[in-house]
């Protein structure tokens, strides 16, 4: 998916810089001539004015309630719980979820969890000598952990023993993830064997695991690359800072937003799911797409700020003039992108229609939240400092600019 979602981005990119003004070159002036009427007004484009000016009238009065409302929002986040998802990410309408529970209901040992595992002896025959006597130890040892109900007799390979610990825990509890680790912590068994666990418990931890392990480099790597490519095109150190701060904001108020939904169970009767834990690598490609999207649209709009900034030297009417040209565009197509991923939420599989929403309410809070409101307000109350950068920094953007047009210094 992330090989993918670069290739299409890398070939937007050489599209819009080669095949686009080839095409707008051929058409001409009329690209213009089926302009609909009502696109003639200014209206739209006065509205996003006013509403800038009336932020930077009070930018306190707007900016704290905003910031509240997103950790509000955000605050389920810190409840999450990870695991994959099961025979649970079907609606209890769908046939193949009846089947199951039906199955449950009349047959309780089907419902059980299995944790199933192999002792493997690369050296040894596990029906034999003291690698056998191992694995019997091992069956005895699995029966008398916490939770475990039952041990199936094992399966012999040449090499190695298969056996599956019966659990009547739900499979992403704290109970059989104990299990799971306990079994891992035996350690070397005689005769040369080792254990391996494997199955949905084991995936679930390992898979978390990675992702802890992991996410502060990702993170790193993706705030670092942000703040420069904003860096050099604004030649400021405090706008890059902000974009950050505020799509990070917008990201964990959706993630607390799904967890409040999927997790918690609100809405689940109105959107037709089970309250379930949520997928492990749904808050990793939530974050790459809702990052993104965030970026495009701080982009758009801070250089449009920038551009009369450097017209006007001032800064409050830079930033209305910026959200006057760049906030029908924002919403326009923020208004698309949630219309699209709430499409999303009509799936009967959870994880499609958990993605849908989330990201659907992300673009919701950051076009309006976010750019309206947030962004005018904290530009207001840094003033002048918007623009600034020590001389070493804008010596180097000015050198490797990625900005249309020089930044006027701050006076």
């Amino acid at each position: 998916m992330g090989i993918a979602g670069g290739l299409v981005v890398a070939l937007t990119v050489v599209y819009g810089l080669t095949l686009l003004p080839a095409l707008l070159a051929v058409i001409g002036h009329g690209v213009d001539r089926l302009r609909l009427p009502w696109q003639r007004r200014t209206g739209g484009r006065r509205f996003w004015y006013a509403t800038a000016v009336r932020v930077m009238r009070r930018p306190v009065l707007v900016l704290v309630p905003c910031l509240a409302l997103l950790v509000a929002l955000g605050t389920p986040f810190l409840q999450i719980r990870l695991a994959s998802v099961g025979v649970d990410g079907l609606p209890p309408t769908n046939a193949a979820r009846q089947g199951y529970d039906r199955l449950v209901s009349d047959f309780a040992a089907f419902g059980n969890t299995e944790i199933p595992l192999v002792a493997y002896f690369p050296t040894a025959n596990p029906q034999a000598g003291a690698a056998a006597e191992a694995v019997a130890g091992l069956e005895d040892r699995l029966a008398g952990l916490p939770g475990v109900v039952r041990v199936t007799p094992p399966q012999f390979g040449a090499h190695l023993a298969q056996l599956t610990a019966l659990s009547n825990l739900d499979a992403s509890s704290d109970g059989v993830r104990n299990i799971v680790k306990a079994i891992r912590a035996i350690g070397p068994l005689t005769g040369g064997g080792q254990i391996l666990v494997y199955g949905q418990t084991a995936n679930d931890l390992d898979v978390i695991g990675f992702i802890i392990a992991h996410m502060a480099y990702a993170l790193a790597f993706v705030l670092a690359v942000t703040f420069a490519v904003l860096l050099l095109m604004t030649g400021s150190v405090l706008l890059p800072l902000k974009a950050v701060v505020t799509n990070l904001l917008s990201i964990s108020a959706s993630f607390g937003a799904m967890v409040w939904i999927f997790q918690q169970g609100h809405l689940h009767r109105l959107l037709n799911f089970t309250p379930q834990s949520i997928d492990p690598t749904l808050p990793v490609i939530m974050f790459a797409l809702v990052f993104g999207l965030s970026m495009d649209y701080e982009v758009l709009l801070i250089s449009r700020i920038q551009e009369r900034w450097q017209a006007t030297n001032d800064n409050p009417r830079a930033v209305a003039e910026g959200l006057e040209r760049s906030g029908r565009l924002i919403t326009g197509a923020a208004a698309i992108m949630i219309s699209v991923f709430l499409a999303f939420g009509l799936a009967d599989v959870v994880i499609i229609k958990s993605i849908g929403i989330g990201i659907a309410i992300a673009i919701a809070v950051d076009a309006t939240v976010v750019r309206a409101l947030m962004v005018p307000a904290i530009m207001r109350l840094l003033g002048r400092a918007n623009w600034w950068a020590p001389g070493l920094l804008r010596r180097m953007q000015h050198r490797a600019s990625l900005a249309e047009a020089t930044v006027s210094p701050a006076a």
